[in-house]
Parts: structure tokens; sequence; C-alpha cells
């Protein structure tokens, strides 16, 4: 099978496009490299923006995976124009051309940030989409329109992912567990602002799962799947992080605790993942935190600005 994953050379990318090649796929990924390229040798580059792609480009692949966009809530709001259009305007794009091509699946990394703000009850796909913010609105605007596109030739799957972490050789220090284990080690403090919220949090190497899963499901499947490995509150992570650090490095961790108002507090179902896809999480916050201690050493360098997005993206657009 002959695969495209577009924006594959980033921070999930670069844990799956590995196990597919393991898995003797061919695989092609189409990236524009704004944190490098940290993929293994066998996977065959195309430096290239998606909105040049023509439909002889993609003749020929069986399944394309749109990784691309930008990937958090301070990206979005930093340039909401840019992120309406790498979430909303581009997989749409790509997902037409690919179907115009004779793809047979699209799939599209989509987030849990388009439940917003919900009530303490557990959301599954046919739950409320609330969010008033540009990131958890594209996102939404990219799922409906890749649904758009569903018919009996054309299989569309949208991943509603949690916050995704742990380690990736395209390493990421912004993002939930990543940032805590982060000040943790530098400052041996956490700070919480909200214990109370809520977060699904998904292991990078249960998102790469999951993914496969996509791609390895029968091709009558279609449709929009929350993934997760679990729901924690904030307090809860900092507590996880702080136990298994003093458990493994006999670390002394404080835990700074505030009450910041937060808008975006949500937890979610992955059983119609688990029944449909066979997606079943292998690690939770304490594996996240085990998996991040025994790769610490080739992420020491806390202040590297590609381990965070916002930099990268900043620095680009004031060239």
């Amino acid at each position: 099978m002959k695969i495209l994953i577009a924006g594959g050379a980033g921070y999930i990318g670069s844990v799956l496009v590995p196990k597919l090649l393991d898995r003797d796929y061919d695989v092609d990924v189409l990236d524009l490299f704004w944190f490098g390229n940290h993929l293994p040798e066998e996977a065959t580059i195309i430096k290239k923006d998606i909105f040049d792609l023509t439909e002889d480009d993609l003749s020929g692949y069986d399944q394309i995976l749109f990784l691309a966009g930008l990937s958090s809530d301070p990206m979005a709001d930093f340039s909401p124009s840019d992120n309406f259009i790498s979430n909303g305007a581009a997989p749409a794009f790509l997902g037409y051309m690919g179907k115009r091509a004779g793809v047979k699946r699209y799939i599209y990394a989509s987030s849990c940030s388009v439940y917003g703000f919900t009530s303490n009850e557990l959301y599954d796909e046919d739950s409320p989409t609330v969010s008033n913010y540009p990131y958890g609105i594209s996102k939404l605007q990219g799922e409906r329109a890749a649904m758009q596109l569903v018919d009996e030739d054309f299989s569309v799957i949208c991943l509603r992912k949690g916050t995704v972490s742990g380690y990736s050789p395209r390493m990421r220090l912004d993002i939930c567990v990543n940032t805590m284990f982060r000040y943790a080690m530098a400052n041996h403090e956490i700070t919480i602002d909200n214990p109370a919220i809520w977060r699904p949090i998904l292991s990078v190497q249960d998102a790469a799962t999951a993914y496969i899963r996509s791609i390895e499901a029968k091709l009558d499947i279609s449709g929009i799947f929350n993934v997760a490995s679990g729901n924690y509150t904030i307090g809860e992570i900092g507590d996880l992080v702080k136990y298994v650090i003093k458990e493994e490095l006999q670390i002394d961790i404080h835990l700074n605790i505030k009450h910041v108002h937060d808008l975006r507090n949500y937890k979610v179902s992955s059983i119609r993942a688990e029944e449909i896809l066979s997606f079943k999480p292998q690690h939770d916050v304490q594996a996240i935190v085990r998996d991040l201690i025994r790769h610490r050493d080739l992420f020491s360098d806390f202040d590297n600005p590609n381990y965070y997005q916002l930099q990268v993206f900043k620095a680009l657009k004031e060239k």
C-alpha cells in the first residue's frame, strides 16, 4: 500500500512513519520541514506546499493522512488567518484533490478541542461541539469538509485526538505532560493553573497506533472517532508527573497550585474507536512520564526553540 502523509515530519509523524515502514508500507512524507527532518532514511520526503499539489501528484496513492496544519491554540491565537487556512482550507483541498485522483481513504487529524467547554459529562462523537476559539473552530471545519467527501468509493476517518504527549524524535515541550516534565526537571516545580480542569491525554505512541488502526480498517468504514489514552484533571496529571519523577529519579517536585479561570474543559469517550477501529490505548500518564525519563538525554536543552511550536512559527512569520 502506498501512503502519503501530509505533515508527516512533525511530532506525531516522526513516531508514526517508522512504525508504518516496519509494516512494509510505501510511505511518502509531504512537509515544509519547519522543525527539521527526524525521519528514517527509508522515508521518501517531498518538500512542497499542500496547495501546490495536483491530481497527478496524488495519483497512485491508496491513502492520504493529513497531519499538517497549525497544531495548538497559541499558534491559532497568534495568527487566526493562517490557522483557518491551514486547518480548514488545506485539509478540504487535499481531501478533494485526493478523491479526484482516485485515492481510496483520507484520514484527517482532528482534535478534542472541538468540544470547547463541557459540563462534567463524558462526551462522545455525537455530543455538541461548542468551541469558540480559532483552533477548535478550524479543526471542526476541516472535519466537516472531509466528511462531505464520503461516498462508496471514498472513505474518510477523522480522529479527534486528546492532548498528545510523550517522547518523539521531533520533540515538543509545549504540551501538557511534556511541559510539566520540562519544568519539573529544570526547576523542580510544576505550576498547575487550574487543578479541576479535565483533559483527555493521548500518548504519542497511542496516537500512532490510532492512525495505524485507521489505515488498516476496512474501506467501508468512515466516521469521526475520539481517541485518548485516558481522561485526567490537570491536578491529577501534576500529581502523577511528580510521583513518577520521585520514584524513578529520587527528585522532589513542588506543586504550585493556582486557580486560573479556563474556558477549555472536556473529557471524552473512546468507545467508538475501540469497537469499530479496535483502538485500545496502552500508555497512561505514568507510562508517558517514564518514556520521557528514558529519553531525556535526547532533549536536555530545554531552551531549544525547536521544541516550542509558537517560537518557530513566530520566527517564520517575521522573515
